[in-house]
C-alpha cells in the first residue's frame, strides 16, 4: 500500500517533469546484459549483447544480431549499462507495493498497472495477461524475493498498451524460462538469467548483474517495432517495455509515485562506474 508520508515525501523532493526518459537508462539499449558469463546457443538478439565485469561470451559464432545491435565484452559501454541497471534494480525493490502475491502462481491471472510483491519465489504456468487499460503511464512492477520460474509453454503478453507501458521483474536470486515460454518484460535479476530450448522474450531485456544469461535457440528483442521475431506480440512503441514515453500530461497518482520514486533512486543509488548490487 502507499503510504501518504511517502507521497507527501516524493512530491517535496522531487519535481517530476512531464517527460519521462526510461529508468532503466542505458541499459535500454541492450537485449542481453550478464555479470560473470554469456553463453549462447543459436539465438536471435534484436538489442546489444554485453557483458561486464566477466569476459568470457562463448558461442558468438551461432549468436544473430539484427540490425545495429553490437557486442560489448567488459568495456565502458557495458559497464555504465550494467551501473544502471543495478540503479533501477533498487528503485524497484524499494517502492511500496501494491498487492501481495505471496504463493500464487501468475497464470491464470489478468492483472493491471500496480507493483506486485511475492516474498519469495514466482512461478508461471500457462497464461499471464497484464492490462495496461490504455493509460499512457501504465507501469507494471514484480517485486520478487528468490527466483522467477516459467513452466514449458509460458506466456506472458500485454494488452492495450501504449508508449508509456514499463514492464519489470526484479529478481531477488535468478530466473528460468521454460522450453517454448514467451515472454515480455525486463527481467533484472541480481544473479543468473537462463532461458532454456525455444524461449522468447519478445518484447524486452534480460539482465544479470552478477551471475551468467544462458541462451539457447532464443530470440530476445528490446524493442518489437524493430523485430519481434514474427510473433504477433506488440510492445505499443514502449521499446521493449521499458517505459520510454512521449511527453504527456499529469499522471494518475499511482504512476507518478512510481515515476518520481524511480528517478529519486537513480540519483541516490548511482554511484557511478563501479555500482552494484549487495549480494
Amino acid at each position: 500500500m502507499f503510504r501518504f508520508s511517502t507521497i507527501v515525501f516524493l512530491a517535496g523532493v522531487l519535481n517530476c517533469a512531464p517527460a519521462f526518459s526510461s529508468i532503466l537508462g542505458t541499459a535500454t539499449n541492450f537485449a542481453v546484459l550478464g555479470g560473470s558469463t554469456v553463453t549462447n546457443g543459436a539465438s536471435v538478439l534484436n538489442g546489444n549483447l554485453g557483458l561486464y565485469p566477466g569476459t568470457s561470451i562463448t558461442g558468438m559464432g551461432s549468436i544473430v544480431l539484427i540490425g545495429a545491435s553490437a557486442m560489448h565484452n567488459s568495456d565502458a559501454v557495458a559497464q555504465q549499462a550494467q551501473t544502471d541497471a543495478a540503479s533501477a534494480y533498487l528503485a524497484f525493490q524499494s517502492l511500496p507495493y501494491t498487492i501481495d502475491l505471496t504463493g500464487q502462481n501468475l497464470g491464470g491471472l489478468t492483472l493491471t498497472p500496480g507493483v506486485y510483491r511475492f516474498t519469495s519465489s514466482a512461478q508461471l504456468t500457462g497464461l499471464l495477461t497484464l492490462d495496461a487499460l490504455g493509460n499512457p503511464n501504465s507501469q507494471f512492477v514484480f517485486q520478487i524475493g528468490t527466483t522467477l520460474t516459467t513452466a514449458s509453454a509460458s506466456n506472458v503478453t500485454v494488452i492495450n498498451g501504449t508508449q508509456g507501458t514499463g514492464v519489470y521483474f526484479q529478481v531477488g536470486s535468478s530466473a528460468t524460462l521454460g522450453t517454448g515460454s514467451t515472454f515480455a518484460g525486463n527481467i533484472l535479476a541480481s544473479k543468473s538469467i537462463t532461458l532454456t530450448t525455444n524461449a522468447k522474450i519478445e518484447c524486452g531485456r534480460a539482465l544479470a548483474d552478477v551471475g551468467a544469461v544462458t541462451l539457447d535457440t532464443n530470440v530476445i528483442s528490446n524493442n518489437c517495432a524493430s523485430y519481434n521475431g514474427n510473433s504477433r506480440q506488440s510492445d505499443f512503441g514502449s521499446s521493449g517495455f521499458d517505459g520510454t514515453a512521449i511527453p504527456q500530461a499529469v499522471p494518475e497518482p499511482g504512476t507518478i509515485i512510481l515515476m518520481c520514486f524511480g528517478t529519486l533512486a537513480m540519483l541516490l543509488f548511482r554511484r557511478g562506474s563501479g555500482a552494484r548490487l549487495p549480494v
